[in-house]
């Protein structure tokens, strides 16, 4: 913790790249809440929020190849500034979400905003190890692994007060209020965001073609990509969260408890499994176990008829996850050179994003058919498999020994 302090503290960019994406995520969960709770009221159905959640997350999944190759070929610093600025205009939108027949208008708006995130993820987690000596990188990675799970509690619970107190629009201002702040914040720092390129940048397709290659002729690359996918296949959790709580008879409170306690272990997780980032050694068997535990969390949840312990599994799960997320991110910055850290990470945010959006249609279509326990057991038993499988196929592969070079050094 000491280490991670001090790096906010002393570094001056990565405290202005980490307060940009906690705006950024936070004003994601500031739009989505409110709107999941408005989509419903003015239509009758509740499909309309598994649309979302699928546009979102499919929309993100298909357009990553390509912003990757653009976030090791452009600016990266413009690209996060004008993703946000996208975002914000994008928002503006659903203040035109009135009624039942302006409802598809959620969707271009959240499709849009996917868009802007697509181009955002991997410039920002390609630029990370820019703005951090080399040193520092197992901390700023910890401290960023945090983001996402932060804003779950911060940004989900006061969007959900906000839209609940105030209503859903003024949800919408805050947030489109939010996006400018980010993308004021990414333009003041100061550290190139990608090392000095001394080559002419290819044509995107041959881009692309050389960040295949460089991936069909390093397998433990290529079982790096593949890890955030497990925990995506599990998150058809979500669609059933709702019904959960009302099974627990926690009805709406539980839900919202749902969810905070997912944001809070995937907070929690980076933090308490830093010294993992510390031993490269470690990674491959972290990565493992983090997996299954959140596969085995869910087949706990599944199982348990005490709703304050379906809150400590669900936590537990969501600590695997974090803890998933951010072991991965550092494995494959330690193993990428600057000049296709881009591409990586974007095919890697792709498969994952992918595996999320497949789970949570799956959940959708048979939601009103079989038992929500049922899903629940499915997607952690599906988890659980992937990583026993995924381990038994990494066992002989070993992670680089030294992180990446920083500015100024060798990729």
């Amino acid at each position: 913790m000491p280490s991670m302090i001090s790096v906010l503290t002393r570094n001056r960019d990565f405290r202005r790249l980490f307060a940009a994406e906690l705006v950024v995520f936070g004003s994601d969960w500031f739009v989505m809440v409110p709107l999941l709770v408005l989509l419903p009221e003015l239509t009758g159905s509740g499909v309309w929020g598994g649309l979302v959640l699928a546009v979102d997350t499919g929309i993100n999944a298909l357009l990553l190849p390509f912003t990757g190759t653009l976030a090791d070929r452009l600016d990266r610093r413009r690209i996060l500034v004008l993703a946000n600025l996208a975002a914000f205009a994008a928002v503006l939108l659903l203040f035109a979400v009135r009624s039942a027949a302006t409802a598809p208008l959620a969707l271009v708006a959240i499709g849009a905003m996917a868009v802007a995130k697509s181009f955002y993820t991997p410039a920002a987690s390609a630029a990370l190890p820019n703005v951090v000596e080399a040193a520092d990188l197992p901390a700023a990675n910890a401290i960023a692994g945090s983001t996402w799970g932060t804003m779950t509690i911060v940004g989900a619970s006061l969007g959900g007060v906000v839209g609940a107190v105030f209503g859903p629009y003024v949800s919408f201002g805050v947030t489109a209020a939010l996006l400018l702040v980010g993308a004021a914040l990414t333009a003041l720092i100061r550290r190139p965001l990608q090392a000095p390129r001394a080559e002419v940048a290819p044509p995107a397709w041959h881009a692309m073609r050389e960040a295949l290659g460089y991936l069909r002729d390093r397998p433990l690359v290529r079982a790096l990509i593949t890890v955030k996918s497990a925990a995506g296949l599990g998150n058809g959790v979500l669609i059933v969260f709702p019904l959960i709580a009302g099974l627990h008879g926690a009805g709406v409170l539980g839900a919202g408890l749902l969810f905070a306690v997912r944001g809070a272990g995937a907070l929690v997780g980076p933090f308490v499994l830093r010294p993992v980032l510390g031993h490269r050694s470690w990674l491959l068997t972290g990565l493992a176990l983090s997996m299954g535990l959140y596969g085995v969390g869910y087949l706990g949840v599944a199982a348990t008829p005490w709703f304050p312990l379906v809150l400590v599994l669900v936590f537990v799960a969501h600590f695997a996850g974090g803890a998933n997320w951010t072991l991965s991110n550092y494995a494959l910055q330690g193993e990428v050179p600057d000049r296709l850290r881009g591409r990586i990470f974007a095919l890697d945010m792709m498969l994952a994003t992918l595996a999320i959006a497949i789970s949570q249609l799956v959940a959708t279509a048979v939601v009103d058919h079989v038992d929500e326990r049922v899903i629940l057991a499915g997607c952690g038993l599906v988890t659980a498999t992937y990583a026993v499988g995924w381990r038994i196929a990494t066992r002989r592969l070993t992670p680089a020994g030294e992180p990446p070079a920083g500015p100024g050094r060798s990729a």
